[in-house]
């Protein structure tokens, strides 16, 4: 894995970049990370994050991206669910985690000296360098939420060769992955597709321009400067640079772009549009999830001829639309989105086995996605069966929020979900029912859950009502809460 690396003004040489990740690999061996055991990495994009990621891969280790948004208990939680053995982390982000109790897993820090904390980089740098990688690398431990509201932990079975060939092969055809390609990666690689991104330019050996964060108009000032020729961007960075005035978008010269990969969130199809009209036919959508990978691409030009869509069916990928007992549904009749895709490993979540096969149905397994194909194969994705909302690319799962509100004083009950936003795609809205005799303001309730949580799972609105409209069984209707926000949208997510 000898890609070349630019961040912040300085360059990796390919075979620079290579030795720290082998060294890294070392010291992560002298600590006694081995085939099969955990490492979280709760790191801003740098070429550190990147290095060690692929240094736990060498050792046929497996990673826990964790969210740098995440508050103390948010992390506490994941490092004994996962069973990490090591905790690597930014320093400036370990001053944010007053009071954390890391278990079994040893600290150590990056970018920066924490008091009574190790630095990685002179363990590092005084290493001797290991030799390959072993055959069969495992993947990242991502975490999803569930039902439970606690995240799950994904736990992936090592990839056979043939599955190792089969998902670069799909990298190549989503994300344009190849040999010879100058990437400019802005999205935070804790997320799924952005970490299978870099990993995917750095296995071809290519150039990747890593940014900490976005920023509108340094996006086009790189691509520009680097001539840069495939991106991974998200439909909220279209967004915002799509915002720039006339006169700084037509500054900049963008010929040199020939993919643009984008997953995460549905891009409105007028953005789209947008889009290809200022850089051409070069901006590509995937629609995927974390579980069962990549499972349908929609190109420019097939977003021209069929907005909306998620795209067509990727060779190999089986994909059915069932009702509620199985039977699989005729085109245009919207069901649960179920699929197959051998390209990926089986996976199962750590200790909730339950939730593992209650997605499965026939050798098929859902997201609990509604959608339907068209005539041409297209498919359609219409709405959501559990409440997730996913906003800038983010998933965010209500009741997570919700159990924290129910702690606040005053709050009878509440129901979060997901309203329109233009940028966004999502955000999020709360209505909370107050006890009687109780008042409470937005920016209380605001101020309360930013205090225990990321701040993206912070609603942007707030409503207070006497009773919350509920189902028979005393189940809050959310369904009627949302439907105001959409009403007049031709989109329900």
């Amino acid at each position: 894995m000898k890609a070349t690396l630019l961040f912040q003004g300085r360059t990796l040489s390919a075979d620079d970049f290579d030795l720290r990740c082998r060294r890294s690999a070392a010291v992560l061996q002298a600590q006694g990370i081995g085939d099969g055991d955990v490492v979280a990495l709760m790191m801003r994009n740098s070429p550190e994050a990147l290095e060690l990621l692929i240094a736990v891969r060498h050792l046929g280790a497996q990673w826990v991206p964790v969210n740098w948004h995440f508050k103390t208990d948010e992390v506490q939680y994941i490092l004994g669910n996962s069973g990490a053995r090591l905790f690597i982390a930014d320093a400036a982000l370990l001053a944010t985690l007053g009071g954390l109790q890391p278990g079994a897993a040893r600290v150590f820090s990056t970018r920066g000296q924490t008091a009574g904390v190790p630095a990685w980089e002179p363990l590092r740098d005084a290493a001797a360098p290991i030799a390959t990688p072993p055959a069969a690398p495992r993947g990242a431990m991502f975490y999803t939420s569930g039902t439970t509201g606690r995240p799950k932990g994904i736990v992936r079975d090592a990839m056979t060769p043939e599955q190792q060939a089969a998902s670069l092969a799909l990298r190549r055809m989503a994300y344009g992955i190849e040999p010879g390609m100058k990437a400019l990666l802005n999205a935070p690689i804790y997320h799924s597709a952005p970490n299978s991104y870099a990993l995917g330019v750095a296995q071809v050996g290519g150039t990747l321009v890593l940014e900490e964060r976005f920023d509108a108009e340094r996006t086009l000032q790189l691509i520009e400067q680097h001539r840069i020729t495939h991106a991974y961007l998200v439909p909220t960075m279209y967004v915002r640079m799509l915002a720039l005035p006339p006169e700084v978008r037509a500054r900049y010269d963008l010929s040199s772009m020939q993919m643009v990969a984008s997953t995460g969130s549905p891009c409105p199809p007028d953005v789209k549009r947008a889009m290809i009209d200022w850089w051409g036919p070069v901006i590509n959508e995937c629609y995927g999830s974390s579980e069962l990978g990549y499972m349908t691409l929609l190109t420019s030009e097939q977003a021209l001829r069929k907005p909306g869509s998620a795209g067509a069916v990727l060779p190999g990928v089986t994909l059915k639309i069932l009702d509620d007992d199985g039977r699989e549904l005729p085109n245009g009749t919207p069901g649960l989105i179920y699929i197959h895709q051998p390209a990926f490993a089986d996976f199962s979540y750590i200790g909730n086995p339950e939730a593992r096969a209650k997605m499965e149905r026939h050798g098929l397994k859902t997201m609990g996605d509604i959608g339907y194909l068209d005539d041409d194969g297209f498919l359609f994705i219409v709405d959501r069966q559990a409440d997730m909302v996913i906003s800038g690319g983010v998933n965010i799962y209500p009741l997570e929020i919700e159990s924290v509100l129910h702690g606040m004083p005053g709050v009878a009950d509440c129901a979060v979900f997901g309203i329109p936003d233009d940028e966004f795609g999502e955000a999020l809205a709360a209505a909370v029912q107050t006890m009687p005799g109780t008042q409470l303001t937005d920016e209380a309730v605001r101020a309360w859950l930013r205090e225990r949580m990321a701040g993206y799972k912070v609603p942007k609105v707030v409503t207070f009502h006497t009773e919350l409209p509920r189902e028979d069984t005393g189940k809050i209707f959310k369904r009627k809460l949302r439907e105001p926000y959409w009403a007049g949208r031709a989109r329900r997510v």
